[in-house]
């Protein structure tokens, strides 16, 4: 008997009982592993197509993102030119509200020395008609101790007057 060449007895069995595997197999093992294979492909397939549905969605938000995120980079930037130029109005305001309390303070201060300096003045001429007052007294005294000399002043001053109308 050779191990490579099987009897036609034996043979005739094999061949048999592979036909029946192969039946049974065809009719019953088949149809099952090829409906699970199916089934594996078309939820393969699914899921390809969410993923690529998620990826697509993925894109979509990262692009709105991106957008919003360049919207919002523009409004920042109007929002501090906006502060650097109401800054800038309010520092002029106060520059020039500063100049003109300024003047105004001066102003003030030039009418009160002027005020000041009339007072003065006023004072430094009474004073000074006071003092005329008191030398033309002393040396009217001095001058008209007698009687005979106050007479003589009195009939001066008469005739200046009558002169001088």
């Amino acid at each position: 008997m050779s191990l490579l060449i099987p009897e036609s007895g034996l043979f005739l069995w094999m061949l048999l009982a592979f036909v029946v595997v192969l039946v049974v197999l065809g009719k019953f093992g088949w149809p099952i592993m090829t409906k699970m294979i199916d089934e594996r492909a078309k939820y393969i397939d699914e899921s390809i197509a969410k993923a690529k549905e998620a990826n697509e969605k993925l894109e979509k938000i990262q692009e709105e993102t991106a957008a919003m995120l360049k919207e919002a980079q523009e409004k920042q930037s109007a929002i501090l030119a906006e502060a650097v130029n109401m800054r800038n109005q309010i520092v002029e305001k106060a520059k020039t509200e500063a100049t003109i309390a300024g003047q105004k303070l001066l102003e003030e201060a030039k009418q009160q020395i002027e005020v000041e300096k009339e007072d003065a003045i006023r004072d430094i001429r009474r004073q000074v008609g006071l003092l005329s007052v008191e030398i033309a007294e002393k040396v009217l005294r001095q001058n008209l101790k007698s009687d005979a000399d106050q007479m003589a002043m009195i009939d001066r001053m008469l005739d200046e007057i009558k002169i001088n109308k």
